[in-house]
């Protein structure tokens, strides 16, 4: 099981995306995704966020929240628990990241990108400000067959 965090750095009615087409292997290849990563031994979830989204962009977090926790179950890649979070305060100059390309993109313009089916729902309830939330996503290969949304099956 690994534990991550995923953070979406937001901008003038943006978010910081990352397109993903730098690492072999990349789970995450050729998708759009925010910014996280895995935690190193002994973080937090947020001290975890904050050092990815340094190391990935350059900018320190001066204010992020918690906004759910999402669970993937894959039938190649195992099983995630991700801690997803919102930053609306930063600092610093955003840098060039080793693992694809980072682009601003209005957050009307997001559902077109090409993005893991799941990413939609949670990017949905983020949206919509929702409240903390705790979110399933099972996939076969990188299909979505099944998700629940604090328990209760939405797909």
């Amino acid at each position: 099981m690994k534990l991550t965090t995923l953070c979406y750095v937001e901008k003038d009615e943006k978010y910081l995306m990352l397109y993903r087409n730098r690492k072999k292997n990349d789970e995450n290849g050729g998708k759009w995704i925010g910014v996280g990563g895995k935690f190193e031994e002994n973080e937090t979830p947020n001290e975890c966020m904050r050092r990815e989204v340094f190391e990935e962009t350059g900018l320190s977090v001066k204010k992020a929240d918690l906004r759910g926790i999402v669970t993937f179950v894959s039938d190649v890649f195992g099983c995630e628990y991700m801690f997803l979070y919102t930053v609306t305060e930063f600092e610093g100059e955003q840098r060039s990241c080793d693992e694809g390309e980072l682009e601003w993109i209005d957050k009307s313009k997001v559902f077109s990108l090409p993005m893991w089916e799941g990413d939609r729902i949670f990017l949905e309830l983020l949206a919509k400000n929702a409240p903390y939330f705790d979110l399933k996503l099972c996939y076969v290969g990188e299909k979505l067959v099944k998700a629940y949304l604090d328990g209760e099956r939405i797909v």
